[in-house]
């Protein structure tokens, strides 16, 4: 088996200096020491996984994440910053980073990201993103538009952050199903977030103000202990029944 190839984008060059040496025994690994030399790369070359700097000194890290994921490259993102703030964090994974390592670290708990973040994506997103997919989802006057990323409810349109669109689109597709917060977390995050962030609870909470509070009707809930759960409630349900 070939080794997995990383693309480092780093302009510390004691960092990348400790980290190719720490991994050039069992990974291929190339180096972009700016965000337009890193851009470049990505549109030419494939990559198993990349590790973004996210203070490079042309490009911030958050533009170059979403530029990639704009261009619809699915690559594993591990970002590596001395930030250690959680909206920084989650702003990064809505921008469509996977994993985010704060400086200074240690090169064990870098290493185990990098087997995480490689493992789940030869594992998890073949078997989370069927190739055929319908186009769109509807249901309780909710349509979400998987071509064109967009949502309506009752015809209004309702603008979304990229992570609120795909936790919506993952309850949607588990219509009156609870979905627990670990399917959520490998469906949207491939589990990376577990371990520090409330990332979920509060995507969940940003996704209700925008789908439920203004159409007085709940659409989201939360089944304690367990998961989340889309479709009407079963109060609401026999209610419609009496």
């Amino acid at each position: 088996m070939s080794l997995a190839k990383l693309l480092l984008i780093e302009d510390d060059r004691n960092i990348t200096s400790a980290l190719v040496l720490a991994l050039k025994s069992i990974y291929r690994i190339e180096i972009a020491a700016t965000g337009k030399t890193a851009i470049y790369k990505t549109g030419s070359r494939r990559y198993d996984l990349i590790v973004l700097d996210l203070n490079l000194p042309d490009l911030p890290g958050y533009f170059i994440c979403q530029q990639l994921r704009d261009r619809g490259l699915r690559t594993p993102i591990l970002v590596l910053s001395g930030e250690d703030k959680t909206l920084t964090k989650i702003t990064l994974l809505d921008g469509g980073a996977n994993d985010y390592l704060t400086k200074p670290f240690s090169l064990g708990e870098f290493k185990a990201r990098v087997r995480v973040l490689l493992r789940d994506s030869r594992m998890i997103i073949p078997a989370t993103r069927p190739v055929q997919l319908p186009k769109q989802l509807t249901s309780h006057g909710i349509s979400l538009d998987r071509q064109n990323y967009t949502v309506s409810r009752n015809g209004v349109i309702i603008p979304l952050r990229r992570k609120e669109f795909d936790i919506l689109q993952c309850l949607m597709e588990h219509a009156n199903q609870v979905v627990s917060r670990e399917t959520l977390n490998r469906y949207i995050w491939q589990d990376s977030i577990d371990t520090w962030t409330n990332a979920i609870t509060v995507h969940i909470k940003a996704l209700r103000d925008k789908i439920d509070r203004p159409f007085g009707q709940s659409l989201i809930h939360t089944v304690h202990g367990r998961g989340y759960k889309f479709g009407l409630s079963i109060s609401r349900r026999q209610s419609m029944k009496a």
